[in-house]
């Protein structure tokens, strides 16, 4: 599995600009060149750029997995329809929610997203519908934001630091992994912010000491 440190954008917080699916990874539109093909072979996926909400914070206003990508209702038409026409054999879909930082509000992979446990039932299902998964309200170490403090693959979960036993066995049930318990960035508890991972790769911030990415590749390398 590849694993790269670097900055993007000039962040340690690679996670908040870059979001991946084993099929594609989406950096925010007038990425430099040499960064967006760091990324894209580190992750073994397909570059896409994009803005959305009119922003470079591609991992703060979605999520992605091979079956879709759920946006932000911040999201502009022209966004919009320029995702649309990547034709990129994907369902595209917006989240119409007070709660629209999606990246950092839903964790998912292809079989699963856990989500903040504020979302209503009908948020819950858009998420479900757009992702073509299994939909589960949850929270680890305290936070909502599920999306902003942990990491899932399809080969696996990595929780952040303070997830309690009770929250870690009940992510492992419903993921079917077993999850490694981990800081970033020398010590924060916003892992998923502080990474863009698949199951090919991880591309985390410069600040992430080896100890910590020890951590996350001993969960993010199960066959």
């Amino acid at each position: 599995m590849e694993a790269v440190k670097h900055r993007v954008h000039g962040s340690d917080f690679v996670g908040a600009y870059v979001i991946a699916s084993d099929k594609f990874v989406f950096c925010y539109r007038g990425i430099e060149r040499h960064m967006k093909e760091l990324i894209s072979h580190a992750l073994s996926a397909k570059p896409v750029e994009l803005s959305v909400a009119d922003s470079h914070l591609i991992g703060i206003f979605a999520r992605a997995n091979s079956n879709g990508i759920a946006l932000s209702d911040l999201t502009t038409d022209d966004e919009l329809s320029y995702l649309r026409s990547l034709k990129l054999d994907l369902k595209i879909g917006v989240v119409g929610s007070r709660l629209n930082a999606i990246g950092n509000n839903v964790l998912a992979n292809d079989k699963i997203a856990f989500i903040n446990s504020e979302y209503s039932s009908a948020d819950a299902k858009s998420i479900g519908d757009i992702l073509d998964v299994e939909v589960v309200k949850a929270e680890a170490g305290g936070f909502k934001t599920v999306g902003a403090n942990n990491i899932l693959t399809n080969r696996g979960c990595v929780l952040n630091n303070r997830s309690t036993e009770e929250e870690k066995r009940m992510l492992d049930s419903a993921c079917g992994f077993e999850s490694t318990l981990s800081t970033a960035n020398t010590g924060s508890l916003a892992i998923g912010l502080a990474g863009a991972a698949n199951s090919n790769g991880i591309v985390i911030g410069e600040a992430t000491t080896g100890y910590e990415l020890n951590r996350i590749l001993q969960s993010l390398e199960n066959e």
